[in-house]
Order: C-alpha cells, then structure tokens, then sequence
C-alpha cells in the first residue's frame, strides 16, 4: 500500500511549492515521477489517482501544485505562467532528488494538458529525467486558439488583453476572468460541458477558486511547446492523445508526435480532453506505468 505525506519545498524569492509524497513499500531506493497538473488545475483534480497506481508500481511520486494554485504559495492567485511554472518544476526535480527513498538516477516526469506541454520543454532541456510522459498535450497555443476562439470573438479578447496591460502599468490589480462558465455573456477560458464537469467537481473546501488572471490567456496564446519536441530524443517519450480532444486538439498532437525522434510511443485513447481522468483512467494509467517501468524500474 503506498503512503502519502504532505511536503513543501522553496523556490525563487522565498516562496514554497506544496503538495504530495507517495512511497511505495518495500526498501529503496526507488525510481521516481514527478507530476502536475494542467492550466488552472490543482492536485485534487483528479490527479491522486495517477499518483497512487504509479506508487503501487514501485516509484516514489512527488505531486506538486504550481505556484498561485492550491496548496503552494503565490500572490497572483490564479496567475498561469508556463515558464515560470517550468522553472518551479526544476526546483521539484531537484527537491525529487534528494530525498532518502529516491534513486536520483532514475527520475521520469508525468504531465497532463498544459503540463503535458511542460513535459515536453522539460524532457528536450533537462537530461535529469530518463523517461517522459505527455498526456493530452498542449501542442500550440497557437493552434488551439484557432479552434476554440470564434473570429468575431477575437477583437473583444485582444481588447482585454491591451486593457490589461494599460492596468497594470497603472499598478491596477491584474484583470481576471472565470476558469469555466456556461453563460456566453461572462469571460471564461473554457465553456464546454465535459470543461466545467472537471472543473467544478466537488473538491475540499478551499482547494480550488475558478478564476484566473486576464494575463493567463495572453501566455497561454503565445506558448509553443511543440516546437521542442524533436529536441526530447534521446529521453525516452510517451504521448497519450485522446482521439476526439478539442481542448488541446487531436490533429495537432498527432501531428507533433510524427515529429518527435526516438525513442517515442503513441497511445491514442477513445474519448475528449478529460477522459483520461474519468472513463479511460485504467488505459491512461496502465500506459504510463508501462512507459516508467520499462524505462525506470527495469532499466
């Protein structure tokens, strides 16, 4: 049975990452995954699960809320920064390292969504991490916005983000808009039925807010993580894509899959975007383990 402890560690300016250590039985040391969430999610969303069958395989698993999320500290509540929040991740590779149970040999790295995105910066630039697993990847925000952003509704967003911009020089507070909402007259980043079902899951008192900073979208628009992943080779990577995903888009991660060296694995899932969480957890799971087992633990 795996064991779960709470643990923080600091990053820049004082500041402190929380979240989750999983051990498994038996003596170490034990390979590792470090893993966490997507765009606006925090450790509670569905993420335990992963962590739990990971630990049950036989790793030590450090699962992190990003910075301004969750348990770990912040100002800019709801702030999404990918590139600071690839910085932290270092910071927990690093944490992941030294702990007693750990063999620092044998890390690999799980991320999700816009972490999946993270995950492959990650993989290409960090040659700490032996084995990668992107799961429903952010490939291009780019692309994305594209598909989930009508035309007409794109002068009023560019708007805002100017807005914004003239705010913050004012040293007004950072203009915000909601995670999910359903009513087209309210700003949200998501307004899809499965989007606010996941979010809006029932979750501990306090764990998550649905907010998120004007700034957010701006970076999440301009965040280009596909173009690293010909750069992951020779780290070992897995893409877990779900073949009808129209958040981070099915066409465009298969399509940067064809662009990823070896050694590389595709597994493709029924379903959308949150379906590897809920309906098809046991494919996505057993995956994954698979991946880390024939790259960490057998390797």
């Amino acid at each position: 049975m795996a064991e779960r402890r709470n643990i923080e560690f600091e990053i820049e300016g004082g500041l402190k990452l929380r979240g989750w250590l999983f051990t498994p039985g038996g003596p170490g040391p034990h390979p590792a995954i470090t893993m966490a969430h997507g765009y606006a999610g925090v450790k509670e969303h569905g993420l335990e699960r992963f962590a739990i069958a990971f630990a049950e395989a036989g790793f030590v698993v450090l699962l992190h809320d990003h910075r301004n999320f969750g348990a770990s500290d912040g100002v800019e509540r709801g702030d999404v920064d990918p590139w600071r929040q690839i910085a932290d991740w270092r910071r927990a590779i690093s944490y992941l390292e030294i702990q007693p149970e750990v063999d620092p040999k044998r890390i690999g790295l799980w991320g999700t969504s816009y972490a999946g995105g993270h995950a492959i910066v990650l993989g290409a630039t960090d040659r700490r991490l032996k084995a990668v697993v992107s799961q429903v990847p952010t490939i291009s925000g780019f692309e994305q916005g594209l598909r989930r952003i009508s035309p007409d509704a794109i002068p009023a967003l560019e708007e805002a983000f100017s807005n914004d911009e003239r705010g913050q020089l004012r040293g007004e507070p950072l203009r915000r808009q909601l995670v999910v909402s359903d009513d087209p007259s309210v700003a949200a980043s998501y307004r899809s039925k499965d989007a606010i079902e996941f979010y809006l899951q029932p979750l501990p008192a306090g764990a998550w807010e649905n907010t998120v900073t004007i700034r957010s979208t701006r970076a999440a628009r301009m965040y280009e993580p596909g173009a690293w992943v010909p750069r992951v080779s020779p780290t070992p990577l897995l893409m877990v894509v779900a073949l009808a995903d129209t958040i981070t888009v099915t066409d465009v991660a298969l399509a940067a899959y064809e662009r990823a060296l070896e050694p590389k694995k595709l597994v493709t899932i029924p379903g959308g975007h949150f379906d590897p969480y809920l309906s098809q957890f046991p494919m996505a799971s057993a995956a994954a383990v698979a991946w880390f087992r024939a790259h960490l633990l057998d390797a």
